[in-house]
């Protein structure tokens, strides 16, 4: 992992840490690869626990507020989280506030970019950003896009040369890495880009946010009746209503789920889960306040079609 970095900037660059491995397995794993460098780490529920402390050990919010709290309280630079089995990550900035993954690949293809000069393609999931396409058209960098999950990813490192690809859910992998995600590795390629910019995480993301435009995102995970939710999909695909929150439809993809299109660059995206009775709802929109409406409106379609209202 120390090749694909610049270890010894990383090393010079006294950050302050705060890794949160919420009792899965990576544990003190960060805070000993950066033992006797300048940075100060400090892991919180660092001990391994079969039962992840009673929690869902996913690495986003509400998971990791304990984790954003630290991280206030100490006056730390960054959060670093990894999931249950360290696939997986989340980052939570030098102010507390969740950095989603859709912001952080968009960041970290920026890196690997322009300040490690890496080529090769993008690939991205379904749910995630349009910022991704945004940048590759920039860049001139060729997109692949695949249904949910990683695997979907994986499979593309393994006949093409990915420079990044990321699902919404915490999981980017890297070609000339593994082709794989691992929260761990891209953790330290996180650390590798504040420690190359000099600069807070919250004015990477300002600065990507005035060059490329803005993008806020939401998910939602409805327990709903598989029956139910595949009403609301169903719906969708065959008579979807003209708009959402006031918006325009301008399109319908059916890749994983269904996937709506709206007018000034904002989408909502349903997509039923095929083994457990949850509906997961997707939003993105340029501005916090139109994807919340936008968000709203998508609930309330699905209300439409459950017995209990849902939130």
């Amino acid at each position: 992992m120390k090749s694909l970095v610049d270890w010894d900037r990383i090393s010079k660059s006294k950050l302050k840490i705060v890794v949160d491995s919420m009792h899965g397995c990576g544990g003190y794993i960060l805070e000993n690869l950066l033992a006797g460098t300048s940075c100060t780490v400090r892991t919180i529920r660092g001990d391994p626990d079969p039962l992840f402390g009673g929690i869902n050990p996913e690495p986003m919010m509400p998971q990791l507020e304990p984790l954003a709290g630290v991280v206030r309280q100490s006056g730390s630079d960054i959060g670093l989280a990894t999931d249950g089995d360290a696939d997986r990550l989340g980052i939570v900035d030098e102010t507390g506030r969740y950095v989603n993954t859709l912001q952080t690949l968009s960041l970290l293809l920026l890196h690997v970019y322009r300040n490690k000069g890496w080529r090769g393609s993008v690939a991205r999931t379904y749910s995630q950003s349009l910022m991704i396409p945004r940048i590759g058209a920039k860049l001139g960098l060729e997109l692949y896009e695949r249904p949910i999950g990683f695997k979907n990813i994986a499979e593309l490192m393994l006949e093409h040369d990915i420079l990044i690809g990321g699902e919404e859910s915490g999981g980017i992998g890297l070609s000339r890495h593994l082709p794989e995600r691992d929260g761990i590795f891209i953790n330290l390629l996180f650390l590798d880009l504040l420690a190359a910019a000099g600069k807070s995480c919250s004015q990477l993301i300002r600065e990507m946010w005035d060059e490329f435009g803005e993008f806020h995102y939401d998910r939602r995970d409805l327990h709903i009746p598989i029956e139910a939710g595949q009403g609301v999909v169903d719906r969708l695909k065959t008579d979807p209503p003209p708009a959402f929150a006031g918006r325009r439809i301008q399109g319908i993809g059916t890749l994983d789920g269904v996937k709506v299109f709206l007018e000034n660059d904002g989408w909502i995206l349903f997509r039923q889960s095929g083994t457990e009775p949850l509906l997961r709802v997707y939003c993105e929109a340029p501005t916090e306040g139109a994807m919340k409406e936008i968000m709203a409106a998508g609930l309330k379609f699905v209300e439409q079609f459950t017995s209990a209202g849902v939130s």
